[in-house]
């Protein structure tokens, strides 16, 4: 299991490419549109020596576009909570979760079931880039949560290709993530084949804290104005 990419929420596009901008000192590069959820994406590498291929998805919902008829999901990250959508609206852009890839979706889900944990159901997913479509497979709940707060990664495994194979550097680069949540023992277990810079601890509420190196210095991210969202 390895840290794919840190997931940003922001109430529109443009507020998150002003935010990136304004926070990390650089702009994102072009993402691309994901039909089934309605929503849309920039991105920017994050990848260090203890974070290779990784990199930051800026999200928001697309206003224009229109979900397909069997879109029976909720969209992900919890972007349909009237709360998140209140808090970044209030507060601008917030990091609100992480994803993880791993080699084989279909392996792994078993061990995270075995602990009462229900990240969701893989779905194929892809979108259209200008080099091409991307194509995955990831866990997608249907009531849309964040497990643990977010703490507990969405899971995806990618095709042929990697977002990060034609990002361009950005300068931006993540030394360290830390989770803290309630039930830090059933997070710890379900991660312990994780990343070793990522680090578990205890906390009443959950949080994320993601620490950067940027061009404007170091910059931590967290999620502490954010309200809370699912359990197991």
């Amino acid at each position: 299991m390895a840290l794919d990419h840190l997931v940003v929420v922001a109430h529109t596009l443009t507020d998150g490419v002003a935010w990136c901008e304004r926070t990390l000192g650089v702009t994102p590069a072009p993402g691309g549109e994901h039909p089934l959820m309605g929503t849309h994406n920039r991105l920017l590498t994050i990848h260090s020596d203890a974070f290779p291929a990784a990199y930051l998805e800026i999200i928001a919902i697309h206003s224009g576009a229109t979900r397909p008829s069997s879109a029976s999901v909720r969209r992900w990250f919890d972007m349909d909570n009237p709360a998140l959508q209140h808090a970044i609206q209030s507060n601008g852009p917030q990091l609100v979760h992480w994803v993880a890839r791993v080699p084989d979706l279909a392996r792994s889900l078993p061990g995270w079931h075995a602990l009462g944990l229900e990240p969701g159901t893989a779905t194929t997913l892809s979108r259209q880039t200008p080099n091409g479509p991307l194509t995955w497979q990831l866990t997608v709940r249907s009531d849309g949560q964040r497990p643990l707060g977010g703490c507990l990664p969405t899971l995806i495994q990618w095709g042929n290709r990697h977002p990060c194979d034609t990002l361009p550097p950005s300068g931006v680069r993540l030394q360290h993530l830390r989770l803290a949540h309630p039930q830090a023992p059933l997070l710890a277990q379900a991660l312990r084949d994780g990343p070793a810079a990522v680090s578990v601890g205890t906390a009443v509420q959950p949080s994320l804290q993601a620490t950067l190196n940027t061009p404007l210095g170091a910059v931590t991210l967290s999620t502490t104005r954010l309200p809370p969202t699912a359990q197991p």
